[in-house]
């Protein structure tokens, strides 16, 4: 019986490949990058973090990046990304309409303070301690005298044990594991569907290396520049280079990333920059007319260039976001540190202060003479 599956054609790392990889990448991360703002959001019942202005200068972007993909004639999988962009941040713009009201305007909203485990006094612990004692003897006394729990004196307070616990916050180290497996996991997708689309496409399919003369008319409409194309274009770019200036400033007026997902920025970082290896390592065909050697990958660059430009700026730009991270949550630390001094001293004063007066403080019970310890 013969198979009925396309024959696969020899794998070659050209730069064709390379540009198809890098796509396929830079697609599988832009498909991903809104779900973990929009997850933290949902998870802390706030966007607070976020940067209204930051959404809707975005938003904008996105727009004029439809507009200008379609009058360009820009490859497909740029325009279908530009529909989906501008749907992802109308979500994100709900939400920060939900959580906090039909605003225009960033509000610096001071983070929350992080839980701590409640501290139990030294003093209160001791008579916690002297308690939890007398209750073990009078339960061995009740058993045997044959009792019930009705004949306890009622100077004999009951415990209520110790406080809640508060939930365990994942370290430094889970947090960089998790980013590192998702990301790696998003590249293998990206990977497999570049695998898979070129094993399956008919031109791969069929054997065929070259190319046909059906697609010199497709080549030669990605070397025409169009005018309004590339106004939108360029609107595009500026739009976000300047969508992240918001962003930065919040996190600098509120000293803190709490609330911003670094699962966001390091999609959308990695989305660029794979989305830029793609068109670079791209090998345009001259079309039906002919060009000179090295003529058309230069006037394919220009037709690119304000995309290329909108990248490659919001990518440095998205690196001072991370410098943020980094640096805020150092602050962070050595908050947490200092008040963990704080505590230790508290606790210090609190020892001495009960070894002066630890006598009077002691309960009723185990004041006089009695049979109990």
């Amino acid at each position: 019986m013969f198979s009925m599956a396309p024959p696969t054609a020899p794998l070659h790392l050209d730069v064709e490949a390379i540009s198809g990889i890098c796509g396929s990448i830079s697609i599988a991360c832009w498909v991903v990058v809104f779900s973990p703002q929009i997850l933290e959001n949902f998870r802390r019942s706030s966007a607070d973090g976020l940067s209204l202005q930051f959404i809707i200068v975005w938003l904008a972007g996105d727009v004029f990046n439809i507009l200008g993909a379609v009058l360009q004639g820009v490859l497909p999988t740029m325009i279908i990304l530009a529909i989906y962009y501008t749907i992802a941040d109308i979500v994100l713009l709900a939400q920060c309409f939900y959580y906090r009201g039909f605003t225009w305007k960033d509000e610096v909203v001071p983070p929350a303070p992080k839980p701590r485990p409640a501290r139990v006094p030294d003093r209160e612990r001791d008579i916690l301690n002297e308690r939890t004692t007398l209750l073990d003897h009078a339960a061995a006394h009740r058993e045997r005298r044959g009792s019930d729990w009705s004949n306890l004196s009622p100077a004999v307070p009951l415990h209520d044990g110790p406080p809640p616990a508060t939930p365990a916050q994942p370290t430094r180290l889970q947090t960089v594991l998790w980013n590192a497996v998702a990301i790696l996991m998003v590249c293998a997708a990206g990977v497999l569907g570049w695998f898979l689309s070129r094993r399956y496409s008919p031109k791969h399919a069929a054997g065929h290396d070259g190319h046909d003369d059906s697609d010199d008319h497709g080549a030669d409409q990605q070397l025409a520049f169009h005018f309004w194309g590339q106004v939108f274009g360029w609107l595009c770019a500026v739009r976000y280079l300047g969508s992240r200036l918001p962003q930065i400033l919040l996190n600098y007026r509120r000293k803190s990333t709490e609330g911003v997902s670094m699962l966001f920025f390091l999609f959308a970082c990695l989305g660029n920059l794979t989305y830029v290896l793609s068109i670079f390592a791209y090998d345009p065909h001259c079309g039906r007319h002919g060009c000179a050697p090295g003529h058309g990958y230069a006037r394919y660059i220009l037709v690119n260039l304000s995309w290329l430009a909108g990248s490659m700026g919001t990518l440095l730009l998205d690196m001072g976001i991370f410098v943020q991270f980094f640096l805020y949550r150092k602050d962070d630390d050595d908050d947490d540190k200092y008040e963990g001094d704080e505590d230790e001293d508290e606790e210090e004063a609190d020892g001495h202060s009960i070894d002066q007066d630890r006598w009077d403080q002691r309960p009723l019970l185990a004041r006089g003479d009695t049979s109990y310890p």
